[in-house]
């Protein structure tokens, strides 16, 4: 009989005494998961202008209505609430300045007992959907509803879904999973010398290849019922929604076809948050190959819209045949809402000398206005800079774990470099990544600011590289700490 080593002993009878320590501890309830979820139309019944070009479009009709979806998570332990989020997901262009503060105003008397900072609202990208920001375009005064009286409206919209989802909460489940579909395609397009040009023409001698990575995972999040009824969802795919992009129709793009297909299988009830993950860099329509990918489409009798949801509905029924294995009722759940600020993208001196040349340029023409405040911007900032008065760039950073997941949100239309960085370096066993959880402006990586172009100029970015890799840090430590704290 082998000998057994004096460390193996002690190591045998400290396990002995902590198995019969933890069943002498009595042990404290499990912890309850609530689940409630609320689908509003933000659809306005006037004209609105719409948001997401450089040129004013005045919607002549809607094509499919855009809309809002509420899911309210809690925890509880008996009567004791532990932890609580709303997270709203919006068929807009992004959430510009002043709307989340505006819907937290009108659900704080709604809901006593929620901590309205525990709310996010997120953007699917669509740019058919209405403006929000008065003086962005010269608007007539008649006839057409204005971006302010809109903002009213959709905060009145948003808040009532957030109540109503958390009042309507009940016992639930979670489950996630993984699944994959080709609908995001790298934009930019490399030459010969690393320059580079967003919806470049690939076909030609200069054409070097794809500046990017492409992230063709998507990320699902299943919620049921007491009865195991499936009652809400959320996916997270890293592709803005912008296939009918220059419109002038109220459209929310792939996403309505996403949900009329999922609720066509699932039922009616379903609820269905569509996540934009980390996108800034891509877009719904290929930059080669164009010729075959329409022809397949049209083989199966589908629109670009109907071909983007067979594949996202794809994905995530791959995803649902494993979530649905594991349904999880007690789960950790914690929630972060933390201020970070990010350096300011530098305006250099030649920079803001080609902007105000641009500028001058395009004030000779009135319909050119849009860009050509584009461009007096970064002049401003060059000024502001100049005076010492350009403050850091704030920003508010949900971190939540919920079971072995994490979730994360941003403001920008983040480069995908970034949320694969987030993806890596996370212990989540899944990562969600949401951006345009604010107000929007690209955040590109270091390579796209090398090739230049539209999306990684100056005039696009409030926040460059080195900003970035702050949020990704800032990202990391606070999910990270939700892994560290149940460890402990």
């Amino acid at each position: 009989m082998p000998k057994i080593s004096s460390i193996t002993t002690r190591c045998m009878a400290t396990a002995m005494f902590l198995a019969s320590w933890s069943l002498a501890v009595p042990v404290g309830r499990a912890s309850e998961l609530y689940v409630g979820a609320t689908t509003v139309s933000i659809t306005p019944d006037l004209p609105v202008a719409l948001s997401g070009q450089m040129y004013l479009r005045i919607s002549q009709k809607v094509e499919s209505p855009v809309t809002a979806t509420a899911l309210a998570i809690e925890t509880r332990q008996g009567n004791e609430s532990l932890e609580q989020a709303i997270m709203v997901s919006c068929d807009l262009v992004a959430i510009r300045e002043g709307v989340l503060e505006k819907v937290r105003e009108r659900l704080k008397p709604k809901l006593p007992g929620f901590d309205v900072n525990k709310l996010f609202l997120s953007a699917t990208h669509t740019h058919t959907a209405p403006e929000m920001t008065e003086g962005r375009y010269d608007l007539p005064k008649d006839g057409v509803m204005q971006p302010a009286a809109y903002v009213e409206f959709l905060a009145d919209q948003v808040a009532t879904a957030a109540a109503n989802a958390w009042n309507t909460r009940a016992v639930g489940g979670v489950g996630w999973g993984l699944g994959h579909a080709v609908v995001a395609h790298n934009r930019r397009v490399l030459y010969d010398g690393d320059r580079a040009q967003m919806y470049g023409n690939s076909n030609q001698a200069t054409f070097r290849g794809i500046e990017g990575y492409e992230d063709h995972g998507v990320e699902v999040l299943f919620f049921w019922d007491a009865e195991g009824q499936l009652v809400a969802t959320a996916i997270n795919v890293a592709c803005p929604s912008q296939e009918v992009e220059s419109r002038s129709a109220v459209n929310a793009d792939f996403w309505h076809e996403v949900r009329e297909k999922l609720r066509e299988k699932q039922g009616e009830k379903l609820h269905i948050l569509g996540w934009t993950g980390a996108a800034g860099d891509q877009s719904p329509r290929p930059m080669y190959r164009k010729l075959a990918e329409d022809r397949m489409r049209e083989l199966r009798g589908l629109t670009k819209l109907e071909e983007h949801a067979r594949r996202i509905v794809q994905a995530w029924e791959e995803a649902y045949e494993g979530a649905k294995q594991e349904i999880h009722r007690d789960v950790p759940f914690t929630h972060l809402v933390k201020q970070i600020e990010l350096p300011r993208r530098i305006v250099t001196h030649e920079e803001s000398l080609a902007a105000q040349i641009k500028a001058d340029e395009l004030s000779k023409d009135p319909t050119q206005s849009p860009r050509m405040r584009w461009h007096l911007k970064v002049v401003e900032r060059f000024k502001r800079q100049q005076a010492g008065e350009e403050l850091p760039y704030d920003m508010e950073l949900h971190a939540i774990r919920l079971g072995d997941i994490a979730i994360a949100t941003n403001p920008f239309e983040l480069f995908t470099d970034y949320g694969v960085r987030i993806k890596a370096r996370c212990p989540a066993l899944q990562t969600f990544v949401i951006q345009l959880a604010g107000p929007g402006s690209y955040l590109p990586s270091e390579r796209a600011v090398r090739g230049g172009s539209y999306s990684a100029i100056v005039e696009s970015s409030q926040v460059g590289p080195d900003g970035g890799q702050v949020l990704v840090d800032k990202t990391i430590e606070y999910l990270t700490s939700l892994w560290k704290e149940a460890a402990r």
